[in-house]
């Protein structure tokens, strides 16, 4: 028997997972934004905010129906504390200055991918969801062993996911097309670096195996 990575997804053991796509991070008057200046947020982040609106968004809404249609499992991470202060979040966050507190508009869903009353979200104080979380037993106790990760930003936690995944011993589907980070080249780079850790494919070609898979 052949091992590799580029196994079709089994719907009943198969999970799409959202990474931050958060009011905090993926909204101009989100917490990460809202007091910066407009010259400054257009220079650095308009391009990443451009992209969300035109493609990545409608991306993620397409996947996030189709695994509804197929019945599969769709799950989200949010940055959050459990605390509002943030005194339990990583000593990175800490450094870094991301405090969501707990229960806070910021650590929501955007409104365009809102979860499912029987959806679960699970809040993370670090930049990996598999460190900072229970989502590996979760998973486990969902039968859940394909993983289909779609989500910002692309280099940083969408990365930790897709590696501690694959470490964890989880078959990864990173859907290129719906993830986004603050540049085209950082984007580009990233998807290279990563492929040794997943299979790649577009939203398209997702959909489309879903649909095989059904008939």
């Amino acid at each position: 028997m052949t091992l590799t990575r580029e196994v079709p997804l089994e719907i009943e053991q198969s999970a799409l997972l959202f990474i931050d796509v958060q009011n905090f991070a993926a909204r101009r008057d989100g917490g990460e934004f809202k007091d910066m200046p407009d010259a400054e947020f257009d220079a650095d982040y308009g391009w990443f905010f451009e992209q969300m609106k035109s493609r990545i968004i409608p991306n993620m809404q397409r996947l996030q129906a189709a695994f509804r249609a197929a019945k599969g499992e769709v799950l989200y991470t949010t940055i959050e504390s459990l605390t509002k202060d943030g005194r339990d979040r990583s000593l990175d966050y800490k450094i870094t200055g991301f405090n969501v507190p707990k229960g806070s508009w910021d650590g929501k869903v955007i409104d365009e991918i809102a979860p499912g009353d029987d959806e679960i979200v699970f809040p993370k104080s670090s930049s990996s969801v598999f460190v900072s979380t229970h989502i590996d037993y979760v998973l486990r106790n969902l039968g859940v062993k394909q993983l289909v990760i779609s989500g910002i930003i692309t280099d940083q936690c969408v990365e930790g996911a897709i590696r501690d995944a694959c470490d964890l011993g989880y078959l990864v589907t990173q859907v290129t097309d719906a993830c986004m980070t603050y540049s085209q080249e950082r984007h580009d780079h990233s998807i290279r670096t990563i492929k040794g850790y997943c299979r790649q494919m577009t939203t398209q070609e997702l959909i489309e195996e879903l649909e095989q898979a059904k008939s």
